[in-house]
């Protein structure tokens, strides 16, 4: 391959979006000013020993005074995108009713400061921050009711933002929410990891993502029915499979574990049906659902979006799955939360999601890595390991488009800033901007230059 061909490889569409991703109880603060309720993370960070050295959300980043700040970052850093959350309890102070002006006025001002920079929004609706009210009420998302609460809430967020706001996400990692916040000894852990942090029987556990999915169903319905400009779509942090080499019979071992491993969140949101192996494996855990409600569930989406940070590596096996997963070495390069660095699995995403579900727009919604970022004296942070990790990764990104898997229409680095890392607290930074916590200063770190150099030669450099 000649050296033009070899630089063509790594550039992107022209209408391609770069983005930078937040959510808010990540960022925002100000958790009890101008009328906001409580969310369970709140409730939850407070609880002793529940977060890394009892840090909580009261303050994070300080972006709801700070938000115009913010922009400008941005818009120096040349994003023509910004995925950000919705507080629900910030608009709805008890989850349902009384609407809080004073919060849809701050998300009215931020969207009009990003429009001003030339940048354009993405809400998601639902990123952990469930309003304690309805936690307390109907005991969060085991509830069938609570998806049509959040039908609700999305449709009164259309109706303020959709003038000015078309792409919408319903909710982020259906798995966090459900699966994480309320299964004991997942991933070795001693109890749940992630707010409301409620132990429930496996039946309820799998009625919880049931009963997430339809929410987001009902969400999609509901904001089409109030504004015809909407394109709807969801996060999902998928399990992300790549064939150990590019051989035929590993390839297809790949899309047997994607297959597997995505069976009961990404395939009935894309196919409308629980494959009948999954239910036989849950047994009598199985959640209770009707065939209207998996109509719901699958109505078409406008666009995907997958968050990916590392990934899964199968081989071909002559067991009855026909495949097998490779375990990773310790010495395999790894970020600081011990993930793998596997750029690969954005590649096959993109390859398998293309085969099994045709042309669905697909946006990264998050991608990046935690790092040491040891500040210089000079104040500076050279923070090459994630330079590299967004390098690679947006190589994989290229690729994919050229070899024809050409539905990715934007990435979103996770994060902009340094922000309350759930329940690791403030030590662990994934932005490429430095939050200093004692006075709220941002510093641009080497990976936002690098960032800021590659969109403005729409290439991965």
């Amino acid at each position: 391959m000649g050296m033009g061909l070899f630089m063509m490889a790594y550039v992107f569409p022209e209408d391609f979006l770069w983005g930078t991703a937040t959510s808010s109880y990540q960022v925002e603060g100000a958790f009890d000013e101008d009328g906001r309720g409580l969310s369970v993370w709140d409730v939850y960070s407070k609880k002793p020993g529940a977060v890394l050295n009892n840090e909580n959300g009261d303050k994070a980043c300080d972006h709801y005074h700070l938000y115009r700040e913010d922009v400008k970052l941005m818009r120096d850093i040349g994003v023509n995108a910004y995925r950000f959350s919705l507080s629900w309890p910030r608009i709805l102070p008890d989850g349902e009713g009384q609407v809080n002006q004073k919060g849809i006025d701050f998300y009215s001002r931020l969207i009009d400061e990003l429009l001003n920079a030339g940048i354009t929004p993405f809400i998601t609706l639902f990123h952990w921050d469930f309003p304690q009210a309805l936690q307390d009420k109907y005991g969060g998302w085991k509830n069938k009711e609570v998806p049509k609460i959040f039908a609700d809430y999305s449709a009164l967020a259309v109706k303020h933002f959709s003038d000015r706001v078309k792409n919408w996400i319903t909710m982020n990692e259906i798995m966090c929410f459900t699966i994480l916040a309320h299964k004991r000894n997942l991933w070795g852990k001693k109890g749940p990891i992630k707010a409301p942090a409620i132990i429930e029987s496996d039946q309820v556990v799998q009625q919880t993502v049931h009963n997430a999915l339809l929410g987001h169903g009902l969400a999609v319905q509901s904001m089409r029915a109030n504004s015809s400009s909407v394109k709807a779509g969801i996060v999902e942090n998928l399990n992300v499979v790549w064939p150990i080499y590019d051989d035929p019979l590993h390839v297809e071992a790949g899309i047997k574990g994607f297959r597997d491993m995505n069976e009961q969140i990404l395939y009935p949101l894309m196919t409308g049906k629980y494959c009948a192996r999954f239910l036989e494996k849950l047994g009598a855990d199985a959640p209770v659902f009707t065939e209207d409600e998996m109509k719901v569930i699958s109505t078409p989406m406008d666009f995907l979006g997958y968050n990916i940070y590392s990934g899964i590596a199968a081989r071909a096996s002559d067991n009855k799955e026909g495949y097998h997963f490779v375990p990773y070495p310790t010495s395999m390069y790894r970020a600081t939360m011990n993930w793998a660095v596997v750029p690969k699995g954005i590649y096959y995403t993109l390859k398998y999601t293309k085969e099994e579900f045709g042309n669905i727009p697909v946006y990264i919604t998050e991608n990046g890595m935690a790092a040491q970022d040891v500040e210089t004296k000079e104040g500076e942070v050279l923070d090459l390991d994630r330079l590299e990790y967004i390098r690679t990764h947006l190589e994989m990104a290229s690729r994919a488009i050229h070899d024809g898997y050409d539905n990715l229409k934007g990435y979103f680095l996770w994060s902009l800033l340094d922000n309350f890392e759930w329940e690791l607290g403030y030590g662990t930074r994934f932005g490429i901007v430095r939050t200093n916590y004692s006075n709220m200063k941002r510093t641009l770190k080497l990976s936002a230059q690098y960032y800021h150099s590659v969109i403005k030669a729409n290439r991965v450099l």
